[in-house]
């Protein structure tokens, strides 16, 4: 199906919705029902569990009313289908009735693949949603959630809020939306400091900014305040060894327009523009020992450590430790 297809007619009768990420997942199915019903008002909307409706059930759902009324089926966590289930589904998207949308929402994976590559087969019209989970996708969410309900959102501003929020979509999707409310849809880092004032200042890029400048006590009481408030420890540790890898790496490019640099770089030009000032204080030396530091932390916080609170402490002090040898 084309994507103008997709993006405004009416959906083909077949659908997969495959990935672990249930807001995405869910979402595609809300598309899917919102372009059936701009078409058919009336059309009803079925959730089915398909490890609790027998192949027999799912085909009387399936079959055509008398009246041709629309219908929405959706499957939920097809993976569970069995064989005969899968079966069903086979002889049915070999011939589907008119009227009716059929959903699978597969999590993915090797489980019921079958379902998978059947309604593949058939020609089904398939969206996926993967897991979330590196930094640069959760930035993009964070971006399109903003854009999505009409606002836009400073690049310094988007970290701040992830920090301050946590890596759930669905908080960070309700946070985007909230703010794009409250400030009228110019978001900044100010204004997310503002709204989310104690969790903003008290997440992993708190205790990063504040040990890169040197602050001891800041640095710490930081740590403290973001381990009190349950901010993950993996978080706080990606935040400090991000800190001193971009000092890394813009020390090692030299002094140069941020601009020119984004691309050499691979971060954006307000990041390098700030880490070209906080390097001038730092020595190549110091940099590698606080290298070496947040990589220890960054193992010590998934589980080689016995005390992860303690490891992180130890580490904030090591890269403070760092910057003032001389």
């Amino acid at each position: 199906m084309s994507p103008a297809s997709r993006d405004g007619g009416p959906p083909a009768p077949l659908q997969l919705v495959v990935g672990e990420e249930e807001l995405l997942g869910e979402r595609a199915v809300e598309d899917i029902v919102r372009r059936v019903r701009s078409d058919d008002p009336e059309a009803e909307l079925r959730r089915l569990r398909t490890s609790e409706v027998a192949p027999g059930e799912l085909a009387g759902h399936l079959s055509p009313s008398l009246f041709a009324e629309g219908r929405v089926i959706v499957l939920t966590a097809a993976q569970d289908a069995t064989k005969d289930m899968v079966a069903a589904i086979a002889e049915y998207a070999a011939d589907p009735a008119p009227g009716i949308v059929l959903v699978a929402q597969h999590a993915g994976g090797a489980k019921g693949k079958a379902v998978v590559d059947t309604l593949r087969k058939a020609g089904a019209e398939t969206t996926t949603c993967n897991r979330i989970s590196r930094p640069d996708e959760r930035a993009d969410f964070v971006r399109a959630e903003v854009r999505r309900h009409g606002g836009s959102i400073t690049a310094d501003a988007v970290p701040v809020l992830i920090e301050a929020v946590g890596s759930d979509l669905r908080e960070l999707a309700s946070a985007a939306s909230q703010l794009v409310a409250d400030t009228g849809g110019r978001i900044d880092e100010q204004e997310v400091r503002r709204y989310h004032r104690g969790r903003a200042e008290s997440t992993g890029f708190a205790v990063a900014d504040a040990t890169i400048a040197g602050d001891r006590v800041k640095a710490l009481e930081a740590l403290r305040w973001a381990l009190v408030l349950g901010t993950p420890h993996v978080l706080i540790a990606d935040a400090l060894a991000d800190a001193v890898r971009t000092l890394a790496k813009v020390g090692s490019a030299g002094r140069g327009d941020p601009n020119r640099l984004a691309g050499e770089l691979g971060m954006p030009p307000w990041k390098i523009r700030k880490a070209q000032g906080q390097v001038r204080s730092w020595r190549p030396e110091s940099l590698a020992v606080a290298v070496a530091a947040t990589a220890q932390v960054n193992a010590d916080v998934k589980g080689v450590a016995a005390d992860p609170e303690y490891a992180l402490e130890r580490a904030v002090v090591a890269v403070l430790d760092a910057r003032e040898m001389r």
